[in-house]
């Protein structure tokens, strides 16, 4: 055998492995989802949400079957810390997860595949923020959240706000899912309203709707009139994106009337029509 093809011989048995290399950790991991799927949904849990997430109750049968598995998955996989002395509760985990897979509902999914740990607090939190004044001095400011989503993979959740945004189902203020359409934001990159989108989606299509939704927002809220959205998501696109979120999942009949346009291009993204429900 001469040297070249032995080299060509070596570096193919080289890719191989390499192959090899990836395709055993994303098989294993597809195998466990699979089984964690399969398993009995655990009674406990059932009790929980019918409790505590009413918007459960409204999904067709299909869905709810649906969510739950995602659930199993999420819990699983997902890391949940206490913070400021909160121990952790199976209740806690299950709350959380519920609203999490509602956004996950028909479509293919890496369950959040950047997020490593929910950390939860038991009510708002503070945190430190640098802000520039008219005189473009910069002020470190400290402000109280009911949760936050880092591209770092971290979700913050106040408990307190989780609950009671879960309580309502039909009020358009829902926590968790709007941070975690942060994170789903977050994984192409910054947050930037801009998700990714499911393959031979329009993104000129999306780029147009949502810019329009979003100035449509921002002059609502420079002109102090009340209305669906929350003035909150007038502060930039990825705000937008995650209020907007809230809405669809919370009052969807109200968003397709407010604005058609823009509830067929969540419909389009989500892969779930509320409104339906």
């Amino acid at each position: 055998m001469d040297t070249s093809t032995a080299t060509l011989i070596a570096l193919l048995i080289l890719a191989a492995i390499c192959a090899l290399g990836w395709w055993l950790p994303a098989w294993w991991v597809a195998r466990r989802r699979q089984q964690l799927r399969g398993q009995v949904f655990p009674a406990a849990w059932r009790k929980i949400l019918r409790r505590r997430v009413p918007l459960v109750r409204r999904l067709p049968v299909d869905l709810q079957l649906q969510l739950k598995k995602h659930m199993q998955v999420f819990i699983a996989e997902k890391a949940f810390l206490g913070c400021a002395g909160l121990q952790i509760t199976e209740e806690m985990r299950v709350v959380v997860a519920a609203q999490a897979c509602l956004l996950l509902l028909n479509r293919p999914t890496g369950y959040y595949r950047n997020l490593r740990q929910i950390l939860v607090y038991p009510g708002a939190f503070a945190v430190q923020r640098a802000s520039t004044d008219g005189a473009g001095v910069q002020q470190e400011q400290r402000h109280a959240l009911a949760g936050e989503s880092w591209s770092q993979g971290q979700v913050i959740l106040s408990w307190q706000d989780t609950l009671e945004g879960a309580a309502v189902a039909d009020d358009g203020r829902n926590v968790v899912i709007h941070e975690f359409a942060h994170q789903l934001d977050q994984e192409n990159g910054p947050a930037n309203g801009a998700p990714l989108r499911p393959h031979g989606a329009d993104p000129q299509r999306w780029s147009q709707v949502f810019n329009a939704a979003y100035a449509r927002l921002q002059a609502q809220a420079h002109a102090g009139e009340p209305g669906l959205l929350n003035h909150y998501g007038a502060q930039d696109p990825a705000e937008f994106f995650a209020v907007v979120s809230e809405v669809f999942f919370e009052q969807a009949a109200e968003l397709a009337a407010y604005d058609p346009a823009l509830y067929r291009e969540l419909c389009g993204y989500y892969r779930v029509d509320p409104a339906n429900w």
